[in-house]
């Protein structure tokens, strides 16, 4: 192979990469919106921190609620952090 392919390939393989790094990460505040598995994993330390257990099945829905409750309720002041 020359040259000249090798630095055409490089070029064009250095704009895709330039290209895939420069696209912004979208933050969408559609709840149906995928998820990766950081948010996923984030979503459930932040649901186990506010009191939720998944192995409590006899009070299921009622701590599941209890806990989607807090968690609205630091989201509307703006804490959402895992503390």
């Amino acid at each position: 192979m020359s040259s000249i392919p090798r630095l055409i390939i490089g070029a064009l393989a250095l704009c895709c990469a330039a290209s895939a790094l420069a696209q912004p990460q979208a933050q969408t505040s559609d709840p149906n919106a995928p998820k990766t598995r950081a948010q996923v994993r984030q979503e459930f330390l932040l649901w186990r921190s506010v009191g939720y257990d998944p192995n409590d099945w006899l009070n299921y829905p009622d701590n599941a609620i209890r806990a989607s409750r807090i968690i609205a309720q630091r989201q509307a002041r703006g804490q959402t952090t895992v503390q």
